[in-house]
């Protein structure tokens, strides 16, 4: 990898860029806390055992923004929320290096608004990573209307370095996956409130008679329905109301242990 690369954030989607990241060369992961700290170097450290290989050593997990002026190339993965990521970006504008392609992980939001928070939307790029990143080969690529094409290299480069494969898509709420997805998740929800069917039931035959590898609501749990909420309302489609009430129950699927199965 010839990039040195620099992750903002710990959650599934940084710690699992990070690791398949640091099999390739070394990564710095910026953290908000000691306690994300210490939580991030556990999920790596596992996510790296998982891939059988020994690479912490390549991992730098550091809260100081100041780490982040050797990188030359810095993604962000933090919460999805654009109030949020534009004001991170605004905050790194004197921490990052002047030739750094800097990227976002957002999976919805609007990419040109974030690109111009970080006052360097030439050297942007979204780069929708899926999680989990490790056994999920697609990376979507999105640009704002004054990305250069040599920031387009470099963004495709890191992909193919990474082993994975990279689709340029439109700067549109949800791309393509996102876009086509959420409305087929959203309407399994409303097919469980019309007819009573179990979420385990209609996870079957989606898996056994559609060939999904997992049903809707298997996968909205490993979503996130809190993120699932998220995307739903970026691009312009209405959450169920179960959704919402398990959101607001504290029930976000596997990361709390529960959403529409039990963990």
């Amino acid at each position: 990898m010839s990039e040195r690369l620099a992750i903002a954030g710990t959650g599934a989607i940084a710690c699992g860029l990070a690791a398949v990241a640091a099999t390739h060369g070394r990564v710095t992961v910026l953290a908000r806390s000691e306690g994300s700290c210490e939580k991030a170097q556990a999920k790596v450290r596992e996510i790296c055992e998982k891939l059988g290989a020994s690479v912490n050593g390549n991992v730098h997990i550091t809260r100081d923004p100041a780490a982040l002026a050797d990188a030359t190339f810095v993604v962000e993965a933090i919460v999805e929320d654009e109030a949020t990521k534009v004001d991170f970006w605004r905050r790194m504008r004197d921490h990052v290096s002047d030739d750094a392609v800097l990227a976002t992980t957002t999976s919805s939001l609007p990419v040109t608004e974030i690109a111009r928070a970080s006052g360097h939307p030439e050297r942007f790029v979204a780069l929708h990573v899926f999680n989990p990143v490790p056994k999920m080969d697609l990376i979507e690529l999105a640009y704002p209307p004054e990305a250069t094409e040599r920031t387009r290299e470099r963004a495709r480069e890191l992909c193919k370095a990474l082993g994975k494969t990279a689709v340029e898509v439109p700067d549109i709420p949800g791309f393509v996956v996102n876009r086509l997805l959420f409305p087929f998740l959203f309407d399994a929800v409303r097919l469980m409130e019309e007819t009573g069917l179990d979420p385990e039931s209609i996870d079957t035959c989606m898996r056994l008679g559609a060939g999904h590898p997992m049903g809707p609501f298997a996968l909205l749990d490993l979503v996130g329905l809190d993120v699932a909420a998220a995307i739903g309302r970026a691009i312009g489609i209405e959450v169920p109301a179960r959704v919402q009430e398990l959101i607001a129950e504290g029930h976000l699927g596997r990361k709390t242990g529960r959403g529409f199965h039990t963990y």
